[in-house]
C-alpha cells in the first residue's frame, strides 16, 4: 500500500473518472509516500496551507493500471524521512479502484499534522 495526500474537495471533484492530479500534467506522474510517517513528513513540509480537510488515500499498487516506480525525491526527501528512501511515482491516472480507504489529516492546536484516521 502506497499513499497520495489531496484535499477531499479535489478528490471529491471527479468521482466518475480516475483521478489525475496537476502533477501528473506539471511532473508526469503522482507523487505518492511509501508509509503513514513519510506521508505526515510530507504534509508538514509542502501541505500546511492546503485546503482542508485534507486527506491521505491509501493505494493498492497491484490494483493500479499506470505504472508505479519507486524513486528517490529530487532533491531530497522531506524533514524527518531518512535519506535513501524511495518514494512511489505512479506514471498515470490513479484508478479510484485502487483506493482502498480515505484517511483524514489530523493536526495539532500548532498546525502540524500528526496522525491519520
Amino acid at each position: 500500500m502506497i499513499y497520495h495526500v489531496v484535499p477531499l474537495a479535489e478528490w471529491n471533484a471527479g468521482p466518475d473518472r480516475p483521478y489525475a492530479p496537476a502533477s501528473l500534467a506539471t511532473d508526469g506522474f503522482v507523487h505518492c509516500s511509501p508509509d503513514e510517517a513519510a506521508t505526515l513528513a510530507v504534509v508538514n513540509a509542502y501541505y500546511r496551507g492546503a485546503p482542508r480537510p485534507l486527506v491521505a488515500l491509501l493505494l493498492d499498487e497491484d490494483r493500479l493500471t499506470a505504472r508505479c516506480v519507486w524513486e528517490a525525491p529530487d532533491p531530497a526527501p522531506p524533514p524527518g524521512v531518512a535519506a535513501g528512501t524511495l518514494f512511489p511515482h505512479v506514471y498515470g491516472p490513479v484508478d479510484r479502484e485502487a483506493v482502498q480507504r480515505v484517511l483524514e489529516v489530523r493536526w495539532d492546536d500548532g498546525g502540524r499534522a500528526t496522525r491519520l484516521l
